[in-house]
């Protein structure tokens, strides 16, 4: 009998650790932009699906496969992502994804010198630019309350701007369903007016980088 395989499905129907092919397969099949990968042990795969998926499986290239470990460029030794030289590793990413927009969204932030998931919220109804506002303000706040010094990146333009300006500009309504949402934007917006801060909150050049590491790979 063959050893077991526990499967990590970071992107697809419903992201999670299965136990077996054929449930791996039905979170993926049809999915655009399914992210997953197979591991021998439950440890491992725990770890892995805590992670982000950079540090487990590197995108296609004319010279390389999709899986095994992500490439560091050689003028890196400060961090397991393949981050160009621009980019600070001792920094937090920032990225939503939203199924549908309004629908179910989900954020999460990266620490870029490990790739670890430091944390993650979601899915509830939003919009993508909500989560995107939340997820820097969650990152600025987690900086803040741990008196450490670092910058964050977020590829939204809109989310950057809402922050800087205190406020989630949103067009989304306010109704019972999204009231929950709304008390916690509003909870944000008087944690900046609240907190003055010079923590850096830079925008992520995806057409230069790629991808932010943090991204969901939904698009």
């Amino acid at each position: 009998m063959g050893k077991n395989k526990f499967y990590v499905v970071w992107n697809g129907v419903s992201p999670g650790i299965y136990t077996s092919w054929t449930d791996c397969k039905l979170q993926i099949n049809g999915f655009e932009g399914a992210v997953y990968k197979s591991f021998d042990t439950r440890e491992e795969a725990e770890k892995a699906y805590s992670s982000s998926p950079y540090l487990y499986i590197r995108k296609k290239t004319a010279n390389a496969p999709a899986t095994g470990p992500a490439d560091v460029p050689a003028y890196r030794n400060d961090t397991v992502l393949p981050l160009p030289a621009a980019v600070c590793a001792e920094a937090l990413a920032v990225d939503a994804a939203c199924s549908g927009n309004p629908g179910p969204m989900e954020y999460r932030g990266i620490y870029l010198r490990t790739g670890e998931t430091v944390f993650r919220f979601g899915p509830v109804y939003g919009t993508n630019n909500i989560g995107e506002f939340l997820a820097i303000v969650h990152a600025l706040a987690l900086i803040d309350r741990k008196g450490i010094r670092m910058p964050v990146y977020s590829d939204s333009r809109n989310a950057i701007g809402w922050v800087r300006q205190k406020r989630c500009k949103t067009k989304l309504e306010r109704t019972p369903r999204t009231e929950a949402l709304f008390q916690m934007i509003e909870r944000a917006e008087n944690w900046l007016k609240a907190h003055p801060t010079d923590i850096p909150v830079r925008k992520w050049e995806t057409e230069q980088w790629g991808e932010i590491p943090a991204d969901f790979g939904r698009k």
